[in-house]
């Protein structure tokens, strides 16, 4: 073979193999981008949560002269949103109902008049905040805050015009917990909250005016099946 000759295999021999690495390497650097983009992308989960727990009132003198108690039992159910595994959104109903009989109160002592009553608190909140993860770890630690808006009725037997009591008023809430990962669609989450409900009674007669107490506001405490990634 010449010398013209091997120059001119030599052309054609690197001429092919550009032809052939390029759509290799065009590929390869194609089918990376996409998962560069997707990972900075954030990932979005919506979970269903279940819960159940205590709260207590800081009308406490108020709640004790007609339940009997300033505490008791609340269930509810709501849902999560998760924005890349950190930042939380949440929505929740929850319900807190117990019976109790109705009061005069006279010189700071509550008498009850045998007339039964039953008290119905519904708290819808909506809060958001922020999980501490990291990887592999399975206890995840929040701390969060929010708005709530409290529904409260009192009905009574024998009841006339005016005696039942109900209204709405808004509030807020600061929450912290922990959550366990006990499997990848299942955790159960304990979370401790504060509710304040400022200037919730205004009528001038009642337990509570007489005991100058108007938050209906108090410690949460609960218990949180969540079902989702």
């Amino acid at each position: 073979m010449t010398a013209g000759g091997f120059r001119r295999a030599a052309g054609v021999a690197l001429l092919a193999c550009v032809a052939v690495g390029w759509p290799a390497a065009n590929a390869t650097a194609q089918s990376r981008t996409p998962t560069s983009r997707s990972a900075s992308e954030p990932n979005i989960s919506v979970r269903a949560v279940v819960e159940a727990g205590a709260r207590t009132f800081v009308a406490s003198q108020s709640f004790d002269a007609v339940l009997g108690t300033h505490s008791g039992p609340i269930f509810g159910a709501g849902a999560e949103v998760l924005i890349g595994r950190k930042l939380f959104a949440s929505f929740a109903v929850t319900r807190f109902q117990k019976d109790g009989e109705r009061v005069v109160v006279a010189n700071g002592q509550a008498f009850p008049n045998g007339i039964a009553t039953t008290i119905k608190i519904v708290p819808i909140e909506i809060s958001g905040g922020w999980r501490f993860t990291a990887p592999r770890r399975t206890v995840i630690p929040y701390l969060g805050g929010g708005l709530g808006w409290h529904k409260y009725k009192e009905t009574s037997e024998f009841a006339v015009s005016g005696d039942d009591v109900e209204f709405t008023k808004m509030g807020y809430q600061l929450l912290g917990g922990a959550e366990w990962r006990a499997s990848r669609w299942f955790g159960v989450a304990g979370e401790a909250a504060w509710m304040g409900v400022p200037n919730a009674f205004t009528a001038p007669t009642g337990a509570a005016a007489a005991f100058g107490e108007d938050n209906l506001g108090g410690a949460v405490f609960r218990v949180k099946a969540v079902i989702g990634r």
